[in-house]
């Protein structure tokens, strides 16, 4: 199995600052996946997506040169990581999302970072479990509970028990990818497009397999949202992503995850005029707050030559 070939360093202010910028980029998807999928539908949203992530990485990493995985067993890593980080989780966030409202999909999806720790504690070496650790991602889960109301957790127990296990999975499936990257030694780039790569050669299919081609031509708002979508939170962000976790490792990234549905209501308020709240304004500051006390620490080593 290959091992990692860059040694974890304390968050810098350049690496809290990447990670805000990737959320954000994160939850200005919802805003266009909500004016692209009523015409697109989830699975051809997915796929063309991806795809246009790939086309968007793919110039960069053939003028870089691509590389490929090592061996038989990098192989199987890289090709297990892009159905883990692209095609099952979106899968089940999108089925999930017809059964679950989207304060609870949000709350599931905010586990992550949880499951992170303890994901990163097991199954590394070099990014164990830390008081400190633990306290960022209390802060940053806390402010998801703040942004969506303690009530939410009532909506737990009702609704369709599947679809919550489904949003559950997903989150799964991004830490379990996100360990995977850090085991993989390609450069983050080329990593990242042949992920979407592999992506696009499954969705394609599944679309055409579950929902026929496309029976009319999209709106010019539904294509501008779908090129947003591949390029920013999938082309840009992907390369972000991988370049991150390797970096400074998953159970750090994943903080950021605590953003995504933060910055999403500020989107709203923002792009769609809906109301400012007292909530999200404290929700932001304990997410903030967890990524600070995560930056938190020995001073940062300097990066392997």
């Amino acid at each position: 199995m290959s091992r990692v070939n860059q040694a974890l360093r304390e968050p810098t202010r350049l690496d809290i600052g990447l990670m805000i910028i990737t959320s954000l980029m994160l939850a200005s998807g919802f805003i266009a996946i909500r004016i692209a999928v009523p015409e697109t539908g989830p699975i051809w949203l997915a796929a063309i997506r991806v795809g246009i992530g790939f086309a968007v990485l793919l110039p960069y990493a053939i003028w870089r040169g691509m590389t490929w995985p090592a061996s038989p067993v990098e192989w199987v890593l890289v090709i297990g990581m892009a159905l883990l980080n692209v095609v099952v989780p979106f899968i089940l966030v999108a089925w999930a999302g017809k059964t679950v409202e989207g304060s609870v999909l949000a709350l599931l999806m905010g586990t992550g970072p949880f499951l992170a720790l303890i994901g990163s504690h097991l199954m590394t070496d070099d990014d164990r479990m830390t008081p400190r650790k633990l306290l960022s991602v209390i802060l940053g889960f806390s402010g998801i509970v703040v942004l969506l109301g303690p009530s939410i957790f009532s909506g737990l127990a009702g609704g369709p028990l599947l679809g919550k296990l489904a949003a559950l999975g997903a989150s799964l499936c991004y830490v379990c990818a996100g360990l995977l990257i850090r085991r993989i030694s390609m450069p983050p780039v080329r990593l990242a497009t042949l992920a979407l790569a592999i992506g696009t050669a499954v969705l394609f299919p599944l679309a055409l397999l579950t929902d026929g081609l496309p029976t009319q031509a999209y709106s010019a708002s539904a294509i501008g949202s779908l090129i947003f979508l591949g390029l920013f939170p999938t082309g840009i962000a992907y390369i972000l992503r991988f370049s991150l976790i390797r970096a400074i490792g998953y159970t750090r990234f994943s903080l950021s995850i605590n953003l995504v549905p933060v910055f999403g209501v500020a989107l709203g308020v923002a792009i769609l005029g809906e109301p400012l709240s007292i909530n999200l304004v404290a929700a932001l500051g304990l997410v903030l707050a967890g990524l600070y006390v995560s930056s938190r620490g020995r001073k940062p080593q300097p990066d392997p030559v």
